[in-house]
């Protein structure tokens, strides 16, 4: 075993874009879509987090 983490295997991802979908039960579809909703959400409030910080720097260095 190694000590390093780039040695372990990762997980495959549980959606990946491009992927066939035609073997998926609509169970799976609706998982699927919470999923990424959930992800479009959580990238979302890292934009909102990012664009408040910059607009924080940018008024402490305006003159």
């Amino acid at each position: 075993m190694s000590i390093f983490d780039d040695d372990r295997r990762q997980q495959p991802s549980a959606h990946e874009i491009g992927s066939d979908l035609s073997l998926l039960s609509v169970d799976e579809l609706k998982n699927r879509i919470a999923l990424l909703k959930s992800e479009i959400t959580r990238l979302e409030e890292e934009i909102a987090a990012k664009a408040s910080g910059r607009e924080a720097a940018e008024s402490l260095f305006r003159f």
